[in-house]
């Protein structure tokens, strides 16, 4: 006799990249930008510097606000990538295929408290996927972790390895 399998929801947990993030992959264009300012309203006030300063302000703006318009998701089923500043895009990855996890922290993440997270799926469109600028105190891997061992052993996904 089939016994009906009881299905297990999981509460959707939303996670944003931290703005330390944004510092530390900006940091050199950050230092250069506000030197170059200083330097311009100091002493030397030529026009075309003040349009490179421009420009680079502008781009390290655009920067930012993709990087606080990223958004992941993680339902019962999915895990869902928001992003995009001007266009929007909308990413999904089935928990089941996801394989492998990885936590990174650079130096700078070290200092700032943050880390990465890698998820390697078998996802045609999205193999790999890094999450940027989480805190380090979350455990991510171990939330993702549950939801994959969950919805493989309610779909029958099995892997096959050769040892």
């Amino acid at each position: 006799m089939i016994q009906p399998q009881t299905i297990r929801r999981f509460q959707t947990v939303t996670l944003r990249p931290h703005w330390m993030q944004f510092v530390i992959n900006e940091l050199p264009w950050l230092l250069l930008c506000m030197t170059g300012w200083s330097y311009y309203i100091g002493w030397y006030s030529q026009g075309w510097l003040a349009v490179v300063l421009s420009l680079l302000t502008a781009v390290l703006l655009y920067r930012l606000t993709y990087l606080c318009r990223i958004k992941y998701r993680i339902t019962s089923e999915q895990l869902m990538i928001e992003s995009g500043v001007f266009t929007h895009s909308l990413a999904y990855i089935e928990l089941y295929r996801v394989v492998d996890y990885d936590e990174h922290r650079s130096f700078m993440q070290q200092l700032a408290g943050l880390k990465t997270v890698s998820i390697y799926s078998g996802d045609r469109t999205t193999p790999r996927l890094d999450l940027i600028g989480m805190e380090a105190g979350l455990d991510i891997v171990g939330c993702i972790r549950e939801r994959v061992e969950y919805n493989k052993l309610r779909k029958g996904v099995y892997e096959i390895t050769n040892r």
